[in-house]
């Protein structure tokens, strides 16, 4: 049937095709300049797994090792999770002087941070609080004095009363006339830690207060802590 002429016009291509011509097994369409891949059998497409080599490119010899694909990178490592803050313990009794500056104990000055904030505590006492954590409570305190009269009164006082403070050079810190005229403030003073938070108070004020607490101290652990155990 090839070279049969049909309504006045050469059919070719009908019957076997030529080598490196036409769709292999497939009569009738031939591709005139598209090579013939027999692993394929399709005109102008790669053999299953292989490419046209780029102008210029080299091929790999033959027998010779396929090349590696280059290594995955590697998963950055994850930040460690924030840790709590340092704690702040123990009892100091450092003076406030002449001119109602006071030592931050060496051991609270990393705690406390270079901006810290003092303002009117419970007991008659003076807060040291790290600036984060003093946000922290601010913020506590606002959402609940929206609907509270009480919890707005004592944000009021509490603000009101707060001063930013940095330590100088020598790691001293001025406590405000108004603050120390609040907690009874003279020359005598002790500062203790209480966690996240140090307190100044009167030295009296504080040995009176601690020989009251002590005596029932180990009494109440039960009812204050009754989940830790101590």
């Amino acid at each position: 049937m090839a070279g049969e002429t049909v309504n006045g016009m050469q059919e070719e291509g009908f019957g076997p095709a030529q080598s490196g011509q036409g769709y292999a097994g497939y009569q009738g369409y031939p591709y005139p300049g598209y090579p013939m891949y027999p692993a394929m059998g399709m005109p102008g497409q790669m053999p299953m797994g292989q490419g046209a080599a780029m102008p210029g490119a080299q091929t790999p010899a033959e027998g010779a090792s396929p090349v590696a694909p280059p290594p995955a990178a590697a998963t950055p490592a994850q930040p460690a999770p924030m840790g709590l803050p340092p704690l702040m313990l123990g009892t100091y009794t450092p003076k406030i002087d002449a001119k109602g500056r006071m030592a931050l104990p060496a051991k609270m000055r990393a705690q406390l941070g270079t901006g810290l904030v003092m303002a009117r505590g419970q007991e008659r006492c003076v807060y040291l609080l790290p600036a984060m954590e003093f946000r922290r409570i601010a913020m506590q305190i606002q959402r609940t004095s929206m609907g509270d009269k009480a919890a707005r009164d004592y944000l009021r006082v509490f603000l009101s009363g707060a001063v930013d403070q940095d330590p100088d050079k020598q790691g001293r810190v001025l406590v405000p006339q108004m603050l120390r005229d609040y907690a009874n403030l003279g020359s005598d003073i002790v500062v203790i830690g209480v966690g996240t938070r140090a307190e100044i108070w009167n030295r009296e004020a504080w040995e009176s207060y601690l020989a009251d607490k002590e005596q029932g101290y180990a009494d109440i652990a039960d009812d204050v802590l009754p989940e830790v155990g101590l």
